[in-house]
């Protein structure tokens, strides 16, 4: 495997070498990755300790052939679930974590993604996990729900049959208190719509506008869930109970230009961006009953085109639409820097893991990143894959889950 290794930023010696005892405690106390950006939708992760040396590479326990997706694996507990297009079906699958080991499987019949998307046929957005169960979402807009101990379907359901965005649907589902928030639809009817986890019941369907490929976030501001839905023109908030709108502005995507990135959230503050309309700071505020938003900064030179930024140390680290990785001041919107080096097509996914960042390119090139430095400056550089990963790399502990384009993969870094 070719593998080059940097030392750019020093590592800290006072987190000590990591045994082989000490890696299998660091798993144990792992969190979860079950769901889109992870246990908390922001793209970080506790638990994965530097090691005082990087290794010259890391190590692959194992690697399965599962399809072909650039759908995220869900990790709940010692299970591993991926979500692929095998054959004629998409495919969900339970394997064993620590093996790789299929559990059992879920398959259905459905069409690919064909036109300009066919290149990506299998599924794009991510397993979402809770109360014991699994939410997926095809590519055509099926949505499932199944039990995550072995594999039962509970319900499934297409309110949108004929409709999907231009380049098939892409926004993975979250669920929040009982309710699955999905993105339903495209182009001309759809919006987003709640759904009772259990049931499948359609509860309630904002259709103000369509989707386009962000997904869903919650943001609890002083006290109070609003969903954030970043659609085909809009970016608004949302009663999760009813659906109603609680702000909206506009944000509409132009020629050549798409809302892709998920919200990011951080308290009562919120930053959006999007190719063509630069990246945005908003902080939000309730007057009553009435939620209220201010813009606090706009940097239009800085944007993202299919991938979702992370907020860590202050600043927003993310990969640009021409796919360069770039760094702002997320208190004033000024950019700390832009590496010229273009790496990422647009794609491209960036994890904040303890005290390093891990990035990831759709040429699955792992970067190990400082998130206080002042250029792009990789502690360690990896290969990881030798298929397209446009999928985002799963952190638990020392263990990182490798989706690419025909195969998952568990590797550790010791």
């Amino acid at each position: 495997m070719k593998t080059r290794k940097h030392t750019s930023f020093p590592p800290n010696p006072g987190l000590g070498l990591i045994a082989a005892g000490l890696l299998i405690a660091a798993n144990a106390a792992a969190q979860d990755w079950p769901q889109w950006l992870g246990p908390q939708r922001n793209g970080h992760t506790a638990g994965f300790t530097p090691p005082a040396v990087w290794p010259r590479e890391p190590k692959q326990v194992w690697k399965n052939p599962v399809g072909n997706a650039d759908a995220t694996p869900a990790l709940v507990g010692d299970k591993l679930y991926v979500f692929s297009r095998d054959g004629d079906n998409e495919v969900l699958r339970c394997l064993e974590a620590a093996t790789g080991r299929e559990i059992w499987k879920d398959a259905y019949a459905a069409e690919p993604a064909t036109g300009p998307a066919s290149r990506h046929p299998g599924p794009r957005a991510s397993i979402a996990c809770a109360d014991g169960k699994l939410v997926t979402y095809g590519v055509r807009g099926m949505l499932s729900c199944v039990n995550a101990a072995d594999g039962k379907v509970l319900w499934r359901k297409n309110d949108f049959p004929e409709a999907w965005p231009t380049f098939f649907t892409a926004a993975s589902p979250l669920i929040l208190d009982g309710k699955v928030i999905a993105f339903v639809g495209g182009r001309r009817q759809g919006g987003v719509a709640a759904y009772d986890l259990a049931t499948g019941n359609r509860l309630w369907l904002w259709n103000g506008d369509v989707p386009a490929y962000s997904s869903p976030a919650v943001a609890e501001l002083d006290g109070r869930k609003v969903i954030l839905a970043l659609t085909e023109r809009q970016f608004t908030a949302l009663d999760p109970a009813e659906g109603a709108v609680l702000w909206q502005t506009e944000f509409p995507s132009g020629r050549r230009a798409y809302n892709a990135a998920t919200p990011i959230v951080d308290g009562n503050r919120v930053y959006i961006s999007g190719s063509g309309r630069g990246t945005r700071a908003y902080e939000f505020a309730w007057n009553g009953n009435r939620l209220e938003a201010r813009q606090l900064w706009s940097n239009e030179d800085v944007a993202v085109q299919f991938n979702t930024p992370i907020l860590a140390a202050g600043r927003l680290h993310g990969w640009t639409n021409r796919g360069n990785a770039f760094c702002l001041d997320a208190a004033t919107g000024k950019t700390l820097w832009v590496d010229s080096a273009r790496r990422a097509n647009g794609f491209g996914s960036v994890v904040a893991a303890g005290k390093v960042l891990i990035a990831l390119t759709p040429g699955a090139d792992l970067f190990v990143l400082s998130p206080e430095a002042d250029g792009f400056a990789p502690g360690a550089q990896y290969k990881v894959a030798e298929g397209a990963t446009y999928a985002m790399p799963v952190v638990s502990g020392q263990r990182i889950f490798i989706q690419d384009s025909s195969s998952v993969a568990l590797w550790t870094i010791e």
